[in-house]
């Protein structure tokens, strides 16, 4: 399985093409439809609502888009489009309004956020929701987690999907709720072939990485976030074959 070439001849919008000086939040249909005016790709992020519905939206906790406390899970789909995104005014949009909002005009990433906690294998039913919906979908999409359990379990639910890794150095500064043997295992990627991947998306600053490297070498493709300006997306496509980006224009 490879990615389609649209994958490969633009630059991805991180959680779109968001912008909250220009009224436009992260992940909303404002920052979407802005992306698909620009011709970028899309990356965009799954939750889960407390009625099984996927939203668009990356935080677990609704406070800093939103300005209301709580977990995304702890509301139902109906509560969650009706909260306004802080600086956009819009809702939280389902995964079913975003597909029909981009309607093939532009290809996407689409994230799953890990549901066990801990990178484990309790990844929830989130899965089997978002694979009734993206069955039907005719766009160019692609899927992945940072959780491998994740991805293996899109293989089973969306086995002629693209899907990949979204992978990291896993310092303990920066995922201190994961145990150090979690952490180990994840950074030498090892769940790739396992799991039928075609792609990680790596963090820009660790491009070098041995793991990385020999992936790229066995003809995986190499994406990367997120980048956030000119001078970064220059170091990274030395090695990438693409980017995520915000923050200027790619």
């Amino acid at each position: 399985m490879t990615l389609p070439t649209a994958f490969f001849d633009r630059p991805f919008a991180h959680r779109a093409l968001h912008d909250v000086g220009l009224g436009r939040a992260e992940n909303s249909t404002k920052s979407i439809a802005a992306a698909i005016a620009a011709g970028y790709g899309i990356e965009v992020d799954l939750q889960l609502s407390s009625d099984g519905v996927p939203m668009v939206f990356h935080d677990y906790d609704l406070g800093r888009l939103t300005g209301v406390a709580g977990p995304v899970a702890q509301r139902t789909a109906a509560e969650l489009g009706a909260i306004p995104l802080l600086h956009d005014g819009g809702g939280i949009p389902t995964l079913a309004q975003m597909l029909n909002l981009v309607a093939g005009q532009a290809p996407l990433l689409i994230e799953f956020k890990d549901q066990d906690g801990q990178m484990g294998q309790n990844v929830g039913p989130m899965g089997n929701a978002a694979a009734q919906i993206l069955r039907d979908y005719t766009g160019a999409f692609a899927v992945m987690s940072f959780n491998p359990h994740a991805v293996d379990e899109l293989q089973r639910l969306l086995p002629d999907a693209p899907r990949g890794i979204v992978t990291d150095p896993y310092s303990a500064n920066d995922w201190p709720i994961l145990p150090a043997h979690v952490r180990d295992h994840l950074r030498g990627i090892p769940d790739y072939a396992r799991t039928g991947s075609c792609f990680i998306s790596h963090n820009q600053a660790d491009l070098d990485a041995a793991p990385v490297a020999a992936l790229k070498s066995a003809g995986a493709a190499v994406f990367c976030w997120t980048v956030k300006s000119a001078k970064v997306e220059t170091r990274a496509r030395k090695f990438a074959d693409n980017i995520t980006f915000e923050g200027y224009l790619a």
